[in-house]
């Protein structure tokens, strides 16, 4: 177990170094932007994640595909969604997932992503602030989605006023898990 977590903590570096070496605007987002946050407060409740979710801007993808491609990773678009994989062979779910800036990442989403530059600086790389990164988890609502909002609210680090933040149905959704943390 502890090299499938060292993996995706390896891959996650070595695509935002890459980004950052090219100079593209990112922000992590997903389970290991969740992770970051929770580990401000209580390193004790952080959950692993098994890929790494990367918000970027649509005009930039040429110049991702290429700094990614440059440090090894491999170029698929599975699922309806652009992958960069470890090897060929790799299974989608260890790799890295790209996300848009300023779209929505399916039809049905209430809001679109935020952009790259609601980020801010982690320990090595950009993750999306936390704002963002709730309304992003409350407007997926899957169930991997509502288990790191769940985590959030236990630690304190988001609460019943942040309700006031979001859209009523973004809003409701959250609400429903502070009544119902079960």
């Amino acid at each position: 177990m502890i090299d499938a977590v060292e993996a995706v903590r390896k891959r996650l570096l070595k695509a935002t170094a890459a980004l950052e070496s090219a100079e593209i605007p990112y922000a992590v987002v997903g389970g290991n932007a969740v992770a970051a946050w929770v580990a401000r407060i209580d390193r004790a409740a952080v959950r692993n994640t098994q890929d790494v979710d990367i918000l970027i801007r649509r005009s930039d993808f040429d110049r991702v595909k290429e700094a990614l491609q440059a440090v090894g990773f491999h170029h698929r678009f599975l699922f309806g969604i652009d992958c960069f994989l470890d090897d060929p062979n790799s299974h989608p779910r260890d790799a890295v997932h790209i996300l848009y800036a300023c779209e929505k990442v399916k039809p049905g989403d209430f809001v679109a992503a935020p952009d790259v530059t609601e980020s801010e600086p982690a320990e090595d790389h950009q993750i999306i602030m936390l704002n963002s990164l709730v309304q992003m988890k409350l407007n997926a609502f899957r169930d991997k989605d509502r288990m790191h909002l769940r985590d959030m609210l236990d630690i304190g680090l988001i609460d019943q006023s942040w309700t006031a933040r979001f859209p009523v149905e973004l809003a409701a959704r959250l609400q429903e898990l502070i009544d119902n943390p079960e």
